[in-house]
């Protein structure tokens, strides 16, 4: 399945996902990241899905989910992997807006020095550009990059297109505690992103199980700096550290939606048990994903999770 949700999103209400990447085919290797570490790193862009098929596949979820009085806010290119590595982004995006529905994106930035992605980014109605530093190490460190990607060219293709882009504009910034949250690198990440003048800075903090173990949020006084910082030098800031809701939509086989789901989006054990509420399921379909090593379960700050697991290559 290609789309995937709505799902309740923090910055986009009712979000429908388009997974338009094969799993982990990225540009980075993030140390957060909740769908784990990067198994195809690149930075080609290829053409994965056409537009036809994501249209078509788009216009039966949209049908289901009006016939359910579902409430749809955007279409978000949120895939498993980074999202203008799809050579067909844009056309996707021009030929999705016959449903009169927002799109949105969500980009690691790592392409945005390509004039051919900042014109794909540009039929977007919403855009989110990565910013976890602008320190070469500590980008390496946290983001571990291709290795012919040059942070002074992202920055620079971060800027060019942040002074032309006509829709709404927001940055993330993830905090990993004792990584990218000096008081020195906050001030030099939030300076930069004060250039670019987005319509909110968000901070956000690893609320999922992360590609590795030792990844962790940093302590309450911590991200008050943060907060701080980013407000007094950018404004607009948003912490974003707490989980989405438990509330996801069935409009499908159950195990289809929740797999669909998982694949780019851990549910922790509180929303799983909601959602099988919801398409009349028993934990049965759970125990026996677990049984055919489709799911993964893991416990991260004091939560548990469930995960679509993914075979290495």
């Amino acid at each position: 399945m290609i789309l995937f949700g709505p799902i309740p999103s923090r910055r986009l209400g009712r979000s429908l996902g388009i997974n338009n990447i094969p799993p982990k085919t990225c540009s980075y290797s993030c140390i957060y990241c909740q769908i784990g570490l990067t198994n195809n790193m690149t930075i080609s862009r290829t053409p994965f899905f056409t537009p036809d098929e994501i249209y078509n596949e788009a216009e039966v979820k949209i049908n289901k989910l009006e016939r359910a009085n579902e409430k749809i806010d955007y279409l978000t290119f949120v895939p498993d992997g980074e999202p203008t590595l799809d050579i067909n982004l844009g056309k996707t995006i021009e030929k999705l807006k016959a449903f009169g529905i927002r799109t949105a994106v969500i980009t690691n930035s790592s392409l945005i020095w390509d004039p051919e992605v900042k014109n794909d980014l540009m039929k977007a109605d919403w855009v989110s550009l990565k910013i976890d530093s602008v320190y070469k190490n500590v980008w390496r460190n946290i983001n571990r990059p291709h290795g012919t990607l040059d942070l002074h060219k992202i920055i620079e293709g971060i800027v060019d297109f942040s002074s032309v882009y006509k829709g709404t504009l927001v940055t993330e910034t993830m905090l990993v505690k004792g990584t990218n949250d000096s008081i020195e690198s906050l001030n030099k990440t939030s300076e930069l992103i004060k250039n670019i003048q987005p319509k909110k800075a968000y901070i956000l903090v690893p609320t999922r199980p992360p590609a590795e173990a030792y990844v962790k949020a940093p302590d309450e006084s911590i991200l008050n700096a943060a907060y701080q910082i980013f407000d007094s030098i950018i404004g607009n800031t948003e912490l974003l550290v707490y989980s989405e809701g438990t509330y996801f939509t069935f409009t499908d086989s159950a195990e289809n939606e929740l797999l669909s789901i998982l694949a780019v989006h851990p549910m922790s054990k509180n929303a799983v048990e909601e959602f099988l509420s919801i398409s009349g399921s028993t934990w049965n379909l759970i125990s026996n994903l677990i049984e055919k090593n489709v799911l993964r379960v893991v416990e991260y700050s004091g939560n548990t999770y469930f995960i679509k697991k993914y075979t290495n290559k």
